[in-house]
């Protein structure tokens, strides 16, 4: 058994995350089910999970991205430590 990682919000990322559940208040459940998702598999070895490993983004820019509905969380690895980056909502029409 893997031991679990240790989440970090950035300071960026919180500032996010504050816009964001203002006005959309379903975004607190989508958050508290992320945290545990990346707490216990952050590289999806389970592939359970809508994670990706985006292309093209160094270190530091986040690497990963998780979907929880129509919200984008984006974070980076290192070591045992998860550092959430980035909070975003997807737009209704951006596939249409």
């Amino acid at each position: 058994m893997t031991p679990e990682s240790l989440v970090v919000a950035t300071s960026h990322f919180e500032r996010d995350l504050k816009k964001l559940v203002g006005r959309h208040p379903e975004l607190a459940e989508h958050y508290a089910n992320i945290i545990g998702i990346l707490k216990a598999d952050p590289y999806n070895r389970t592939r359970s999970h809508a994670i990706k490993r985006l292309e093209a983004v160094s270190a530091g820019e986040g690497q990963y991205r998780i979907r929880a509905g129509r919200f984008r969380f984006r974070y980076d690895i290192e070591g045992q430590v998860v550092y959430l980056k980035a909070c975003g909502l997807r737009r209704e029409d951006t596939y249409r």
